[in-house]
C-alpha cells in the first residue's frame, strides 16, 4: 500500500470521481496541438488559436470529466472556465524535446516551480519523461536525478506527483512500427517498476498501454499480428504487478473507439488500471471546425460528439477501472 499525506489525499479526491477512479481530460498539449491547427491553417497556429480552443474544450467537456490537465503556458485561462466538478493538474514540463541531443533529456518551464504551479490552482503537478529502459546508464541516470529532485519539489510542498512516462527505443525512431510493437512490453512494464520506487516521490504513474493493440490478434491486419491475445493480456496483467502505485493510462492520441476496446481488453487479463487521462481521442476531431468554420461550430462538434466520446468512455471507465482508494 501506498501512503499519502492527509493533504495529497483530499487533492487526489478532488482529481477522482466518487469511486476513485481518475476520469480526466487531457488537454496539456501545446507542439502536438500547433500541429494539428496548421494542418487547417497555413499561416500556422497563433497563440489566441490555442488559447481559445483549449478554453472551449474545458469549458463543454469538464462538467463530465472528474478533472483536467492543461499546461501553464496557453491553459490557465481553460482552468478557469472549467466546471466545478473537475480538479486541475498543470504540466510542468516544456513541450517536446531536443532532436539535435541524444537522450530525449527532460526540461523545466523556466518560469514555474511547483510551489508556483499550486499557486496557480493545480491540485497536482504533472511531468512527462520519456525513458528508454535499455540506454546508457549516463543518460538514464541523468533523468533518475531529475526525477528525484521533482519528487522532492512535490514532497515539499505537499502536492501530488503524477509522473508521465513515454517509452521509446534510442535505435529505431518509429514507435509504430511492428519491431518496436516486440520490445515494447519490455520497455513499458520495465521502466514503471523503475519509477515505483519510493525515492522518486511519484504519488501516481501516466503510462501507456503495454502493447500496441495494432499488432494483437483479432486487432491488427491478417499476417501483421505480434501478439497473440493471451500474450497480449499476460503483459496487462505483468504490467499491473510492475507497480504498488496508481496508475492511469493515456490514449496516446488513438481513436476513442480502439481506446475503449483497449481498457475492456485490459480489465479482462487483470490490469488494476485506475483511470484515464484521455486527449485527443476525446478532442481531437474538434479542431478542423474550430479552425475553418469557427468557435460556433467547434463548441456545436464538442458538444455533441465530443461529449458522445467522454461519456461513452466513463462508461467504459465504470465497468473497467479500478479505484485508486484500494492502493493508498
Amino acid at each position: 500500500m501506498t501512503r499519502l499525506t492527509e493533504h495529497k489525499k483530499q487533492a487526489m479526491r478532488r482529481l477522482s470521481n466518487e469511486h476513485g477512479v481518475i476520469a480526466a481530460l487531457a488537454i496539456d498539449q501545446r507542439g502536438a496541438l500547433k500541429k494539428m491547427i496548421a494542418m487547417h491553417k497555413p499561416q500556422g497556429a497563433e497563440d489566441k488559436d490555442i488559447i481559445d480552443f483549449k478554453a472551449l474544450v474545458s469549458r463543454t467537456l469538464t462538467p463530465y470529466a472528474s478533472s483536467i490537465l492543461l499546461d501553464p503556458e496557453y491553459g490557465l485561462p481553460a482552468a478557469k472556465v472549467r466546471a466545478d466538478n473537475a480538479g486541475l493538474l498543470l504540466a510542468y514540463e516544456k513541450t517536446g524535446y531536443d532532436a539535435s541531443k541524444k537522450g530525449r533529456l527532460p526540461d523545466l518551464l523556466d518560469l514555474w516551480s511547483a510551489k508556483r504551479l499550486k499557486e496557480a490552482g493545480a491540485d497536482a503537478v504533472k511531468f512527462l519523461l520519456y525513458y528508454d529502459i535499455d540506454e546508457e546508464t549516463e543518460i538514464n541516470d541523468r533523468k533518475q536525478a531529475f526525477i528525484e529532485r521533482l519528487g522532492a519539489e512535490c514532497t515539499a510542498e505537499d502536492i501530488p506527483f503524477y509522473l508521465e512516462l513515454v517509452s521509446y527505443d534510442a535505435t529505431n525512431a518509429d514507435a509504430s512500427s511492428k519491431a518496436y510493437a516486440k520490445v515494447k512490453p519490455h520497455k513499458v512494464n520495465d521502466m514503471m517498476k523503475v519509477f515505483s520506487h519510493p525515492r522518486y516521490g511519484v504519488d501516481v504513474l501516466k503510462v501507456e498501454v503495454p502493447v500496441n493493440m495494432k499488432y494483437v490478434e483479432g486487432y491488427a491486419a491478417e499476417g501483421e499480428s505480434v501478439y497473440t491475445r493471451e500474450q497480449a493480456a499476460e503483459y496487462f496483467k505483468q504490467q499491473s504487478e510492475a507497480t504498488a502505485l496508481p496508475f492511469i493510462f493515456l490514449s496516446a492520441g488513438v481513436s476513442a473507439e480502439l481506446f475503449q476496446h483497449t481498457l475492456r481488453f485490459a480489465k479482462s487479463a487483470g490490469s488494476t488500471f485506475n483511470g484515464v487521462l484521455c486527449g485527443r481521442a476525446t478532442w481531437a476531431n474538434g479542431v478542423e471546425p474550430f479552425i475553418t468554420q469557427g468557435e460556433g461550430a467547434a463548441r456545436a462538434w464538442l458538444g455533441s460528439q465530443g461529449k458522445a466520446n467522454i461519456t461513452e468512455l466513463n462508461a467504459v471507465l465504470n465497468e473497467t477501472a479500478s479505484s485508486w482508494f484500494d492502493k493508498v
